[in-house]
């Protein structure tokens, strides 16, 4: 009977998806992570057209400090309260563009040297394949309006804001400021 227990234990942690084992500290800190992102997110600068959100900060610290699986929850759970929060309607796909762009900085980040190649790498794939592409698939699925109408101005917009956002990233990720949070937070 104890090692049918044994045996039930281990396919349990076999299957646990790499999620490593949180301290109460990394708990609270994804929770203030996540309040945070929600907070940055909105603010913005610039035009309606030409937005700029500071949430993709706090995405990607937390895929640095979290990984993947853990980002890509925190920001899954972000989106839905953010939804919430704001009384807009809940559409599924957005939070599948949040767990991707997480997921995507967690790969690049985790466990990683913050280089300027990785954030650019990162920062591109993000804007072309989530922002551009999967988010305007969701507003043609959301709003019935032609993908191909929408494609180009939402390219555009990515064009302008792409660089301003692998800049911001790369100086906030490599300042002395972040080095010395990031030194308390895992040791």
């Amino acid at each position: 009977m104890v090692s049918s227990f044994r045996g039930d234990v281990s396919i349990m942690k076999s299957l646990s998806l790499g999620f490593r084992k949180l301290r109460t500290l990394d708990v609270v800190v994804l929770g203030v992570l996540m309040a945070l992102a929600l907070i940055l997110g909105r603010f913005t600068v610039g035009t309606q057209f030409m937005r700029l959100s500071f949430g993709f900060i706090v995405v990607a610290i937390t895929s640095y400090l979290y990984g993947p699986l853990w980002s890509s929850t925190t920001a899954a759970l972000g989106d839905i309260i953010g939804t919430l929060i704001s009384g807009s309607p809940y559409f599924p796909g957005f939070t599948v563009s949040a767990i991707l762009g997480a997921a995507i900085y967690g790969f690049f980040f985790y466990n990683k040297e913050i280089t300027w190649k990785r954030v650019i790498v990162s920062q591109l794939i993000i804007a072309v394949l989530v922002n551009a592409v999967l988010n305007t698939f969701w507003l043609t699925v959301l709003y019935k309006t032609p993908f191909f109408g929408l494609l180009p101005m939402r390219t555009l917009k990515e064009v302008i804001i792409t660089p301003i956002e692998i800049a911001i990233l790369y100086f906030i990720m490599n300042s002395k400021s972040f080095e010395m949070i990031k030194n308390r937070l895992l040791n």
